[in-house]
């Protein structure tokens, strides 16, 4: 595997493979600090980013490399040069290349193009690295995730996708409660649902926020407004997500001894009441420190063709 475009593009040995590494890495910050040396990543966002940025900036100068970091503006995309001729460019003068945008089609046509590893460190559609720092917020919690239920309440996007591509992965229960104009595409759930039946997790796809949480060992939810969201779609789209706050009382639907989980950034008052993303239940704010040994793990694992099916190492 040359790139990490979704979170089922891993086997499920590959998964537990970046998750045990990405643990090395947070115990060693260190870990493989001259497997870079020399080289540079590029990494491209077409937005503002917080976590995604700092991470990758952060997980690329401690394997020793200099992150360089490109926006709209950097680079001759679009009328300039094509997405093919920016991949070929960039793969004479990288390790890596890493990437923040919003078409799917983008980061593929830049992946098939790169003779080096692609990271698709967002997209509308996925969102992968952000599924692994949320895995591994799980497994430090639980130590495993066999019989245990992860679940996401709110509208289905890109965090939902890689959510369930992850969780049917690494065999962890996922009940996934959205309106139904907002469910997450069927394409996905039915891939879901075929890795679930492999790792023998289960796929729950409802309206009800009360049925998805209910016994939970983790309670997720996302923003319920992004940027570029029309006044209309942006008051039809809280009329419908109203029921899906999670708020105390549904909280208290979950395990007695539940996390709650939120990709960041995040609108208090909105998806989650303040008590709840603030109380002593939020595990928020270890998935974002999560971004860092994870996205070392997977710039590591990528660089050096770790992720192959061949025996690996720490």
């Amino acid at each position: 595997m040359k790139d990490f475009l979704r979170t089922a593009d891993l086997s499920h040995d590959e998964l537990i493979h970046l998750l045990e590494l990405a643990e090395a890495c947070k115990r060693d910050p260190l870990l493989h600090h001259d497997a870079l040396q020399g080289q540079i990543v590029v990494l491209s966002f077409a937005e503002p980013s917080t976590r995604a940025r700092l991470s990758f900036e952060a997980a690329v100068a401690r394997l020793g490399g200099t992150p360089v970091v490109v926006g709209p503006s950097d680079l001759q995309l679009g009328p300039g040069e094509t997405l093919q001729d920016t991949a070929r460019v960039v793969s004479r003068y990288a390790a890596a290349f890493v990437v923040g945008t919003g078409a799917d089609e983008d980061v593929r046509v830049l992946a098939e193009n790169a003779s080096i590893p692609v990271v698709n460190a967002r997209t509308d559609r996925h969102h992968p690295c952000e599924s692994l720092a949320d895995l591994l917020t799980i497994r430090e919690r639980y130590g495993h995730f066999a019989g245990r239920k992860l679940a996401y309440v709110g509208g289905g996007g890109n965090v939902v996708h890689s959510l369930l591509e992850g969780a049917a992965l690494a065999g962890l229960d996922i009940s996934v409660a959205t309106p139904a104009a907002y469910a997450p595409s069927p394409e996905i759930v039915s891939r879901a649902e075929e890795l679930a039946e492999v790792s023998g997790s289960w796929v729950e796809v409802t309206t009800d926020p009360r049925v998805a949480v209910k016994d939970a060992d983790a309670v997720y939810t996302g923003v319920w407004l992004s940027t570029g969201v029309s006044d209309s779609e942006r008051s039809d789209r809280q009329r419908a997500l109203e029921p899906y706050r999670v708020t105390p009382q549904l909280f208290a639907e979950a395990a007695p001894e539940a996390v709650f989980m939120h990709c960041l950034p995040v609108h208090r008052g909105d998806e989650v009441a303040a008590e709840v993303i603030d109380g002593p239940h939020s595990v928020v704010f270890d998935q974002a420190e999560n971004r860092l040994p994870t996205a070392q793990a997977v710039v590591y694992a990528l660089v050096r063709r770790e992720l192959d099916g061949r025996e690996r190492w720490c």
